[in-house]
C-alpha cells in the first residue's frame, strides 16, 4: 500500500469555476470528515466541497450537490489507478456561471486531483490492525511468547481470571498468528475488534 508523504494540492480555472483539490495522507475516517468540516469553514462561500475518504481500503465519498458521478467517482478513479490508500481527496468548487455539463466537470474533477499528484512523494506502508483479545491466564506466557515471535505489541488491559489485552501490529502479521494461538489455546482465546 501507498499514500501521500505530504499533502499536495492544486488550483485550476475553467470557465470561470475555481476548483482547488488537495490530496493529503490521514489515518482515520474521522480525521478526514474532520478536515471536510475545516475546509467548509476556511471557503464558507464555495458553492461544492466534493471528496473522497479511502481508509484502508474503505470508501466515504460525497458529490456534495453536483450532479451524481460527475465529481467523487472521478476522484476515487484516480486514488485507485495511482494505488494510494489512508488519503483525502477534496475540490473545493467557486461556481463562475457558467455550466459545464457533465463530461466537463468529470474532466475537471480528475484534473484537479491528478495534477497535484504528479508532483506528490509515495510513503509504503503496511495495514495495521488493533484487537482485543482475551483468555485464561494459565496461557499468558505462551501467548505473549507467540505475540513475540510475531513482531506484535501486547498491552494488558485487565488481569483476572482471564487476561484481556490489546493486541497491535501488521495486519499480514496479526491474523496467521492469532490463528496459530487460537488453535494452541483450544478455540478459548476470544478477539473482539478495536472498533
Amino acid at each position: 500500500m501507498k499514500t501521500l508523504a505530504h499533502p499536495v494540492h492544486s488550483e485550476l480555472e475553467i470557465k470561470k469555476s475555481r476548483f482547488i483539490g488537495c490530496v493529503e495522507p490521514i489515518q482515520s475516517q474521522a480525521e478526514g470528515l474532520a478536515r471536510v468540516a475545516e475546509l467548509w469553514k476556511i471557503h464558507p462561500e464555495a458553492r461544492h466541497i466534493c471528496f473522497v475518504l479511502l481508509v484502508q481500503g474503505q470508501v466515504r465519498q460525497s458529490d456534495d450537490g453536483e450532479p451524481s458521478g460527475t465529481a467523487a467517482r472521478p476522484m476515487l478513479n484516480v486514488l485507485q489507478h495511482k494505488g494510494l490508500d489512508n488519503v483525502l481527496a477534496s475540490v473545493v468548487r467557486y461556481f463562475g456561471g457558467i455550466k459545464l455539463g457533465a463530461g466537463g466537470l468529470v474532466r475537471a474533477y480528475s484534473q484537479a486531483i491528478s495534477e497535484p499528484l504528479a508532483q506528490a512523494q509515495w510513503l509504503e506502508f503496511k495495514p495495521q490492525q488493533q484487537l482485543q483479545i482475551t483468555f485464561d491466564y494459565a496461557y499468558e506466557s505462551t501467548v505473549r511468547h507467540q505475540l513475540e515471535l510475531a513482531g506484535l505489541e501486547f498491552e494488558v488491559i485487565d488481569y483476572a481470571e482471564q487476561v484481556k489485552a490489546w493486541v497491535r501490529g501488521e495486519e499480514q502479521a496479526l491474523t496467521p498468528c492469532l490463528q496459530r494461538l487460537q488453535e494452541q489455546l483450544k478455540g478459548t482465546l476470544i478477539c473482539t475488534s478495536a472498533d
